[in-house]
């Protein structure tokens, strides 16, 4: 397993696979499939300070090579996750988790963060600074690198360990406000979140989602994202976790070439809930396809130019 082990800022992981928040619960669901110690790990669902329901349904919509949801973080609440859901986590699962955190105002930001960083089983703080289904929070903070800069240093200042910040494709320049995380004291960057997009029902001539628009995930995003990993690899100096689309082995090695250093699988976990199992086990023959003796050798190895 050294041969598929990567860094993620400061943990060694046993592979560079990790579940996306919001496509795998709060992992013990898919622990009744299979043992999800596989996993390099995982980014539980997005939590909030308080509990919430959610967007109004429908809040899911398929479209051409992926699909849209507009789920709007539904979840128990942070002191609920802490008591509850990381309990029964416990019992499945022997590596660090990562959290994944929403919020609607900085005081939000912060008092999650500061409570889910006293867990023990929360290895990586995620500030999701990016959502797009939720109204006067999430993406609002990820939208300019003043107010990125902002919620990262607030959220560093009370947390001990590492923060991975969240950012959104939604914007026209993603690496100037990885920098303005990276500035502000960020310990790694994720991208992309989902893309803002929309359906129609021809028949009643209305959206398909509730809420209009909704974040579109999948394979057909694929390029895009490989595309901003590629640009914040090579603008920042902290590790960078690529996602978006990612489906297959073949992609995680594309993910890596770009300059990450971790990949997440979202989408593909609904689809396919064995996904990351099978995308681990296919690593090592698309490694020797590929003459890769160990993955972490070729973290930023495209060749430009």
């Amino acid at each position: 397993m050294g041969k598929l082990s990567v860094n993620l800022c400061g943990i060694e992981l046993d592979n560079p696979v990790i579940a996306a928040s919001g496509t795998f619960g709060y992992g013990y669901e898919f622990a009744e499939l299979y043992d999800i110690n596989v996993l390099g790990t995982f980014s539980f669902k997005g939590t909030t300070k308080e509990e919430r329901f959610g967007n109004p349904t429908s809040r899911i919509a398929e479209c051409p090579s992926g699909m849209i949801n507009a789920v709007g973080l539904q979840n128990p609440g942070v002191d609920k996750v802490i008591s509850e859901e990381l309990k029964k986590l416990r019992k499945c699962f022997n590596k660090k988790v990562i959290a994944n955190v929403g919020g609607f105002s900085l005081e939000e930001y912060v008092y999650t963060c500061k409570k889910l960083d006293k867990c023990d089983e929360v290895g990586w703080i995620e500030l999701n600074i990016s959502c797009p289904n939720v109204h006067g929070g999430g993406m609002s903070f990820g939208v300019t690198p003043d107010s990125a800069k902002t919620v990262t240093k607030a959220v560093k200042k009370v947390i001990s360990k590492p923060l991975i910040v969240k950012l959104s494709p939604n914007v026209t320049d993603i690496a100037s406000i990885a920098k303005a995380c990276e500035e502000a004291g960020a310990d790694g960057i994720s991208l992309i979140n989902t893309m803002l997009g929309m359906r129609i029902d021809l028949s009643k001539k209305e959206p398909v989602i509730k809420n209009v628009m909704g974040g579109v995930s999948g394979p057909a995003i694929f390029p895009i994202a490989l595309r901003m990993v590629y640009q914040v690899a090579n603008t920042v100096k902290i590790p960078v976790v690529g996602m978006g689309g990612v489906s297959s082995a073949e992609d995680v090695i594309e993910m890596m070439l770009a300059g990450a250093t971790a990949v997440q699988v979202g989408a593909a976990n609904l689809r396919n809930p064995f996904a990351c199992k099978e995308i681990i086990e296919n690593l090592p023959k698309v490694m020797e396809k590929y003459s890769i003796e160990k993955l972490s050798d070729i973290i930023g190895g495209v060749k430009v130019g």
